[in-house]
């Protein structure tokens, strides 16, 4: 079982996001400040993180995360195409739409786990 950090400062679609990271069979963790990621990063196989919200700074803040060893998935609204590429970029494994989260986000992870 992989742990997972979902740092998604929007809790109401943080607790969609975990209910599916948990049925995909993850030990999945919801965050929605840096504090809080901070404390819990150190054990996390993987994480998944929001930017439809503050995206730059969420990049800039996780960059050398997703360089690290820790598989990493973001997301992203699918009307701003910019961030796709700045997260890309910036070395996440995989960016996809906020859509896409909520459809596939856990097989997904399991996915990006499994390579």
């Amino acid at each position: 079982m992989a742990r997972v950090v979902a740092y998604v400062p929007d809790l109401l679609f943080g607790s969609n996001v975990l209910g599916a990271l948990n049925a995909a069979g993850h030990d999945a963790v919801l965050v929605s400040d840096a504090g809080a990621l901070g404390r819990e990063l150190g054990a996390a196989d993987a994480l998944v993180v929001d930017l439809t919200a503050d995206a730059g700074e969420r990049i800039e803040q996780l960059s050398a995360t997703a360089r690290e060893g820790i598989k990493t998935l973001a997301f992203y609204s699918h009307v701003e195409a910019d961030v796709r590429a700045q997260a890309e970029a910036a070395g996440f494994d995989l960016v996809i739409p906020r859509s896409r989260m909520a459809r596939e986000g856990g097989s997904l992870v399991s996915r990006l786990l499994a390579d």
